[in-house]
This record gives C-alpha cells, structure tokens and sequence, in this order.
C-alpha cells in the first residue's frame, strides 16, 4: 500500500513539473510574438507615414526646371536628371530622389494606397447605414397601396423613372423618390428596385408572386421577380409638387413638322411654363416644347437634338404668336422625368475576348465614365475594387469578380507593371490635377457626393495629401503610357466639353454599336446619381504657391510624355495662369 502510494505520489510530482514548464513556455512564446508584431507595426507606421507625404519632390527640385520623362527610362541616370540643373550637389541625395520612382514606384507604396483605398470604402459604408437605420424607423410610407402586378424587362410597365437600390431600399424610399418627382405610381421589385410612373399596369399578378423582402426593410414586400408591389403616392405629391424641378433647356430652332416630332400635344390660350410641363409629366415625357400658345411633348432625337441652341432673344416674348419669328423658334424645358430609353443593363451574355480596363487616377470621373459606358452600351461595367455604394446604386457590376470578364470594362487605379498588363487594352481617362487632387480629398472625407469641411482643408492632411497624390497623379498616367498595350486616351474636359463624339469613341473603341437615340438619352441624362450638386466655392485658395509649382512640374512632365507617343497633349488650362 505505502509502494502505491508513493508511486502515485511521484507520478503528480512530475505531473506538476510538466504543467509548469508548459505554461512557461507559452508564455515565452506569447511575449515574443507580442514584441515581434509590435516591431512590426512600428516599422509599418514609420512607412506608411513617409510614403502618404510622397516620395516627395525635395526643395531643390521645385526651384529648377522640369522633368525630362525621356530620363525616366533610364535604368542608370546621369547627374543631369532635370532639365535646367546644371550642377549637382550631392549624387546621394540625387539617388535618393530621383524621378525615376515615377514610372516604376515600389510595391510597397502601391499596398499602402491600396489598402487605404479598401479601408476607406468599407469604413465608408458602416456609417452610411447606420445613418440610414436612423431614418428608416421614422419614415413611413403613407400611399396606397394598389397591388401586385407583372412586369417584363423589355416593356416596362411603370416608364417614369428608375431607382436602385440594393442594400437599403424600403417601400417609404421608393415612394418619396417618385413623389419627389411627382409621379402618381411608384412600383417595387427584385427587393431594391423602384420604377415610377402615372399611368396604372394593365396586367394584375396574384398577390403572392409578389414575395421578395425589401432590401433595407425586414417584413416588407417589394415586388418580385418581374413583378411590381404598387403603390400610389398622392398624399405625398402636394408637398413633392412644390419642389420638383424644371430645367430650362434653352431656346432652339422648331422642326419643321412638330407634330411629326413629338407625340403628344397640347394647346392652350394662357399656356404657362407649368401648365406645359405638368401636361408632359403626366404623359410621362422628359421635354416640354413651347411655342406660343402650343405645348408638345416628347424626347430629344435626331430631328430635335438639343445640341445647337439659339439666342435666347429670338424666343423673347413666346407667349405671344406674332412676335415668335414666324414660329421658327421655341422654349424648351427639361421635366421631372426620366428619359428611360438607355436605362435598361444586363452583363454580357458570352465572356468578353479583350479583357479592357477604365483606368483613372482617383477623383478624375471615373464613375460618371461608367455611368455613361453603360448607359449608351445597355451593359455593366466591372471593378477591381468592391465599392458598396455604388453598387447600392445600379452599378452591379461592383459585386461581380473583375476578372469574370462579364463586363465591358473594368475600373482601376492601380498602376503597377503587373497590374497594367494583366489587360488587353485600357482607356486611360485623364483630368486636370487640380481638380481631381480636389476631388479626391472631397470623397475621403465626405463621401461620392459630399464636400470636405473647411478644418480638413486647413489641416495638416491637405499638404501632405497633395505632397503625395499629386505624384501619384503623374505616375499614374506615365506608367500607362509605357506599359499599356492598346490606349484610348480621353480628357475629362474634353468628354465633358464634348460628350457625344467623345463617347462615340469609347463605345467604338470597346467594339460596340449605341443607337443615335441611345446617345441621346446619355445626354439628356449625362450627370448620373454621382454627381456633386454644385461646386461649392471656397473663401480661401486651397493651393499654395509651393503646391502649384509642384503640380505643374507634374503636369509639364505628363504633357511631354503623351506627346512622345503620339497622343494629344493636356489641355492648356491644366496650368494655371
């Protein structure tokens, strides 16, 4: 019995020891991984300060001349990197700093931009929905509602106007979007699709076919698939036709037959800018034609285009028919509606054989160039990144893996070698620095549609921001410039200043046909639902003098390299006088 005992006694003895020595070595092992990763942070945190403020331009570059980007390519540059120095101070230092990090920037830089663009976008999202469950408790829907009734892709049945969207739609949201631009009817389908419009659908569905869950509202019903939830929103028309807007389009020169030209008609002894527009919204027509006492409806076309408008006096006095020119010329004025006829998108059927990029530096227009590559081809377009508010928005092609090769295009900002020829062929969109430097900080701070505050802009973030993404800006363009296999250069300003011929381009150049009346709906439509309303005009310059210099060093350099391969230079206004 003592024998037992005392082996039981000796067994616990080393059992203990065990356990110590176990628990000391994890617990070794759990402080040298601790300090290791600390070491790793701080070694992450002193690099990701230096590369957000550049690689910066050093003071004595910013007082010589411009870089030469013929010496960019130069694996070994002499001591004359810059056109205008004459001598060199220290070879170190000119090492250090040399220009040649604008057409191959390290890896390292490329992450740490990409992962603040990734962090930014899913940062970003959080707090838009929280903001939205905020609202959401205390909007209620107050239309009627009608029920549920089908609807085909290729005829809709509400032809007002088109909403998505695809994380938070709810039955209030949809209504006050149609209200807003007063519409009698607003219809819900797919669980985040809103279509609005005034005249009721012919064909009734059986209530439970219409059995999707609203997107951003538990409970609710929203449609289903191909059919509509209706409702009608006149108890919220009174308060949405007090703000709904009509546009002036200008004054333009009457077709000779406007009967032939526009579908509908109206006249009236004491016409009136709104009597006109309410007749044309009800027939659900985003144009209202006015000459003297006749009001016609209908959208722009190739006989009515809206391209060519003329003096504003030869439509002075409309109202009165002997003093219109004979009749030669008309008021025309743009509807709350919707003009639907390029709404309609899909992804491509087959995979595309050219794999094409959209690539942009960040705040050059990126969105708005997909808005209207997929308005005027009817296909989505794809992205490298993963933005949720766009794709809430009808940018489906957001969600959709960017190499599926389901889409037109692809947007991206990278411009690393690898990342460059990954594609077949690329349209580089290019806008002044100024503005998309502008644009930019505008999104990290406030989102696709906000303004920064006045304390951003007069922060310490603003200088540094400029320090480092006014670089960007240039490499961006340069390393496209020489690593792209097939380029389609567009100007901003120019796509802008000429939108039709600049987006004939495009299309043509992603090998697709658009319709004139297609590209007529693109105009009419040209600003999308990503575009700030207004620029909002500071009392302060936001650019220093110093920041100018470097800038514009950047964009001489830009303008010598698109030249040197054959393209059309930037724009004379990028460089401020």
């Amino acid at each position: 019995m003592a024998k037992a005992f005392f082996r039981l006694q000796k067994f616990l003895r080393r059992t203990q020891f065990l356990l110590f020595f176990l628990t000391a070595a994890y617990l070794m092992a759990g402080s040298l991984l601790l300090l290791q990763r600390t070491r790793l942070v701080i070694q992450q945190g002193s690099r990701g300060t230096s590369a957000n403020q550049a690689p910066p331009v050093p003071d004595g570059v910013a007082r010589v001349g411009i870089v030469d980007p013929r010496t960019l390519q130069n694996a070994h540059p002499g001591p004359r990197l810059l056109v205008g120095m004459d001598t060199l101070q220290d070879r170190a230092l000119d090492q250090q700093h040399s220009p040649r990090w604008l057409v191959s920037r390290n890896s390292e830089l490329r992450q740490l931009r990409r992962r603040w663009f990734h962090r930014f976008i899913s940062d970003q999202e959080p707090m838009q929905t929280a903001g939205f469950k905020a609202v959401k408790h205390s909007a209620e829907h107050r239309g009627t509602y009608v029920g549920c009734f089908s609807d085909e892709s290729r005829e809709r049945t509400l032809k007002g106007a088109v909403f998505y969207d695809l994380r938070k739609m709810t039955v209030s949201h949809c209504q006050e979007a149609c209200a807003e631009r007063a519409y009698t009817y607003a219809g819900l389908a797919y669980g985040a699709e809103c279509y609005c419009g005034n005249k009721l659908p012919a064909t009734a569905s059986k209530p439970e076919e219409c059995n999707s869950e609203c997107k951003g509202e538990k409970g609710s019903v929203c449609g289903g698939v191909n059919r509509l939830s209706v409702y009608r929103v006149e108890e919220l028309r009174a308060g949405a036709r007090r703000r709904r807007n009509v546009i002036y389009r200008g004054c333009f020169r009457a077709p000779e037959n406007l009967t032939d030209t526009f579908p509908a008609s109206l006249i009236q002894p004491n016409l009136t800018v709104e009597m006109c527009s309410e007749f044309c919204s009800k027939k659900e027509f985003p144009l209202a034609v006015i000459r003297g006492r006749e009001c016609y409806c209908g959208y722009p076309t190739g006989h009515f285009s809206l391209r060519d408008s003329a003096d504003g006096l030869l439509c002075s006095g409309m109202h009165n028919a002997s003093s219109t020119a004979e009749g030669k010329y008309c008021l025309v004025y743009q509807t709350p509606v919707q003009d639907t006829r390029c709404t309609d998108r899909k992804f491509l059927t087959a995979k595309s054989k050219v794999f094409v990029a959209l690539s942009s530096f960040p705040g050059a227009g990126n969105t708005w160039a997909r808005h209207l590559i997929e308005h005027a081809t009817g296909y989505y377009t794809g992205s490298y990144y993963f933005d949720g508010a766009l794709y809430n928005k009808g940018f489906k092609g957001e969600k959709d893996h960017w190499r599926s090769r389901r889409t037109i295009c692809v947007k991206t900002h990278e411009s690393g070698k690898t990342e460059i020829e990954m594609f077949d062929s690329a349209i580089l969109l290019i806008r002044n620095p100024y503005k998309s430097l502008m644009a930019e900080f505008n999104r990290k701070y406030a989102g696709h549609l906000g303004y920064a505050t006045d304390r951003n802009w007069k922060s310490k973030e603003w200088p540094d921001f400029v320090n480092s993404y006014a670089s960007w800006w240039a490499s961006h363009v340069l390393d496209w410039l020489k690593y792209g296999k097939r380029l389609l250069v567009v100007h901003y300003e120019d796509l802008k200043q000429s939108l039709i011929p600049k987006l004939k381009e495009m299309v043509e150049f992603l090998n697709m046909t658009v319709t004139e009346d297609r590209l007529l709906c693109v105009e009419n439509n040209r600003d999308g639902n990503f575009k700030r309303s207004g620029a909002k005009q500071k009392d302060f310059e936001p650019f220093t003098q110093e920041m100018k210099d470097l800038i514009n060093r950047y964009i001489l350099t830009v303008d010598e390299a698109l030249r040197e391969r054959n393209f059309t230079g930037l724009p004379r206004e990028y460089v401020p006088r």
